[in-house]
């Protein structure tokens, strides 16, 4: 079976839908613009699906060329056998091909390469043999050495022979995952001052049940020197398990010999480098699951519905150096910026209230976003009590990531003349008028929506995440005449130049039409055919430029139309509308030689066309008035906002200082395999106080009304 069929099986598609996918990669085409234009050739392969076999025939790629290393080196040694290469051939991780190889390796200086050097191997062999007749003494005469030191030397070279046997370590290993438990203590000492690690101090968990977040904890707590971290498993099983293999005649007088061999290559060889192997098996599945939840919060956050036509005032909270103000136009322009001293030390209060109602009647502020980091409680109480009676309304928005960008060269080239406050203040305010548009500023790992992100694989996280972003950038599209260049960066195909060649052109004119970018410097043909449909002219001369239709399918619109006796003339007008949803892709398809794939989005784009699909969700929760811990009850309702979804539940923001915690147990009456099956970052949701400790400032929310 060759590579592409075993993808195939493995991911569950068709060798034609693989064949497809890795003939367009090569051809220079982007995972968006696969996903998204050429459904007929994968049969409708979305990103993540198209990815997975990027990523898997990369890894059997690897694993094919090093399996030909691997038999090369062994041919050279005049070694191999058909035996042995079918076994390499047929392993399907790297793992699997280095225990086979591990017998055929140049190994450093051991015990058992010191007894070879002495002429001890001939001795092994004969132990091995499992003699009947004579002494292990007789056996041991004639070598260089004292018999004592040739049988403690053979002992080694056999010892060595267990370890290199791959079929040996795999059942140790199968076993091990099978019974075993992953057991972590406090270290004698230790300082945990927080009592972080308090559940793991005396833990046990098996193998094959191990939770990703505890795995992960337990790592982080072992690094940090306060756990100690094993695999506990029955080592006398596993023992008795390998005589019955081993020890091929158990009545010759060389068992024991044998059986201390066995013991030692356990102990000294197998169970250290197994356990290892093990251990960086469960954290490679932890942080591939913690990455995935990462990226699906990461998913919902920037798929946030914007709140659009509204004069905005974005609020940095502080308390020594003035909560800083910006006033934002509709569009995310910066109106006004100010800063007032409502808090200690200065607690210059009427004054301020008097600079924030000035600035909410001169420019019209319909909204006030406020940060939700240092002093945002007390600055949530003042603008509550500033703003009532007035019709505006407030949100607390998280700054995850707002000092980052703020401080960032792209912050500095967009408001070079403003302090790192200020240019935070504007961010955040930008955050509830295009989240998306403003969090695409931010590297991924400053937002805040994952659990254990400092403890995965940095170069993984990175790359998973902006994957997400890339996705979800080109899933919405954007406005070519007003995108930043940040957004234009996670656009198919399009590059630092290209990028470069638009914002130049926009400083003299509006983009009027697609075709216009054709001729913009360094816009090959392969560049414009990967980009331009994520690319949109609003206004333009052509009403197709608003859409997600690709240039390349226009003339296919225009057979379309002409076949349903439409014209491109009343589009947008109701009995254009209408007459669109009478149409059949697929007798349409047959008719026109067309794909109903194309027809399919095509026909969906006339009836909606440019929709931000964020339109769809539930509208951000705006606030009048201050909630305190204090007002609450047991089994109050309240609506929230899903802020972060982890393994163990997802932290809702009802309005306090803190985000309260509905736990996986309170989140259904039926068995709940993964929070992310219930909620997702940004849902609005009904939730009911089960739980409230004043003392703590903590809430514990229910999904279910008891």
């Amino acid at each position: 079976m060759n590579n592409v069929e075993l993808l195939a099986r493995e991911l569950g598609v068709k060798t034609t839908q693989v064949e497809a996918v890795l003939k367009l990669l090569e051809e220079g085409c982007t995972i968006p613009f696969i996903a998204r234009y050429r459904k007929e050739a994968t049969g409708s392969l979305d990103e993540e699906q198209i990815r997975a076999i990027e990523k898997e025939y990369t890894y059997l790629e690897n694993l094919s060329k090093r399996k030909e290393d691997v038999i090369r080196l062994i041919e050279e040694k005049d070694l191999m056998t058909e035996e042995l290469r079918s076994q390499i051939l047929e392993c399907t991780k790297l793992s699997d091909v280095e225990d086979l190889y591990r017998p055929f390796k140049e190994k450093k200086k051991t015990k058992a390469s010191e007894a070879i050097k002495m002429g001890l191997e001939p001795l092994a062999k004969k132990i091995m043999s499992f003699p009947m007749n004579g002494s292990l003494e007789e056996l041991a005469s004639g070598f260089e050495c004292p018999q004592d030191k040739a049988i403690e030397g053979a002992g080694y070279i056999i010892a060595e022979w267990i370890s290199d046997n791959a079929y040996y370590r795999k059942i140790i290993k199968n076993e091990i995952k099978r019974n075993g438990t992953m057991t972590s203590k406090i270290k004698k000492n230790a300082t945990d001052e927080k009592k972080t690690y308090s559940m793991y101090y005396d833990f046990s968990e098996p193998i094959y049940h191990a939770r990703h977040y505890r795995i992960l904890a337990m790592n982080r707590g072992e690094k940090e020197g306060v756990l100690s971290v094993s695999l506990d498993f029955d080592k006398t099983n596993i023992e008795e398990m390998l005589k019955k293999k081993i020890i091929k005649n158990p009545s010759s007088f060389v068992v024991p010999t044998v059986e201390s061999a066995l013991e030692d290559a356990l102990k000294r060889l197998i169970y250290p480098s197994v356990e290892r192997e093990i251990r960086a098996d469960l954290t490679e599945y932890a942080e591939e699951k913690a990455i995935a939840t990462f990226q699906e919060n990461l998913e919902h956050l920037l798929m946030t519905k914007p709140v659009k036509d509204k004069v905005v005032l974005g609020f940095d909270p502080a308390f020594r150096t003035g909560c800083k103000l910006a006033v934002l136009n509709p569009y995310g322009d910066v109106l006004k910026i100010e800063t007032i001293y409502p808090h200690e030390p200065k607690k210059e209060v009427e004054k301020s209230k008097n600079v924030l109602k000035e600035l909410i009647d001169r420019y019209k502020v319909q909204i006030i976003a406020i940060g939700n980091g240092t002093a945002s409680r007390e600055s949530e109480a003042f603008v509550a009590d500033t703003i009532r009676g007035t019709g505006v309304l407030y949100n607390l928005v998280s700054e995850a990531g707002a000092s980052v960008y703020s401080a960032s060269p792209l912050a500095i080239s967009e408001f070079p003349d403003l302090t790192v406050e200020k240019r935070s203040a504007i961010s955040i305010g930008r955050r509830i008028q295009d989240p998306l548009s403003e969090l695409v500023k931010i590297d991924p790992k400053s937002i805040g929506v994952g659990e254990y992100q400092h403890d995965v694989n940095q170069k993984e996280l990175g790359s998973a995440l902006d994957f997400t972003v890339s996705k979800i950038v080109n899933e919405i599209g954007v406005n070519i005449n007003t995108a930043s260049s940040s957004i234009l960066s996670h656009i198919s195909g399009l590059t630092k130049k290209t990028i470069q060649s638009i914002l130049d052109f926009r400083k003299k004119k509006t983009f009027t039409s697609r075709e216009e970018v054709k001729s913009l410097p360094g816009f090959s043909d392969k560049v414009f055919e990967q980009s331009i449909g994520f690319l949109r002219i609003i206004d333009g001369d052509n009403v197709l430029d608003k859409t997600r239709i690709h240039p390349e399918s226009y003339e296919l619109v225009s057979k379309i139309l002409k076949e349903s006796h439409l014209d491109l003339k009343d589009f947008g007008t109701p009995k254009f509308q209408e007459s669109l949803e009478h149409l059949d892709s697929k007798a349409l398809a047959k008719t026109l030689g067309s794909d109903e794939y194309t027809i399919q989005d095509i026909i969906e784009e006339l009836k909606h066309p440019g929709q931000d699909y964020r339109d769809k969700l539930d509208d951000v929760i705006l606030k009048s008035d201050i909630l305190s811990i204090e007002d609450l009850k047991i089994g109050m309702e309240l609506t929230g906002t899903v802020r972060n979804v982890t393994s163990f539940g997802a932290f809702v923001d009802i309005g306090l200082h803190d985000d309260g915690l509905v736990h996986i147990s309170k989140m259904s009456k039926s068995f709940v395999k993964s929070p992310s099956d219930i909620v997702s970052v940004g849902d609005i949701v009904k939730v009911y106080v089960s739980e409230i400790d004043l003392e703590k400032g903590k809430v514990g929310l229910s999904l279910i009304k008891e």
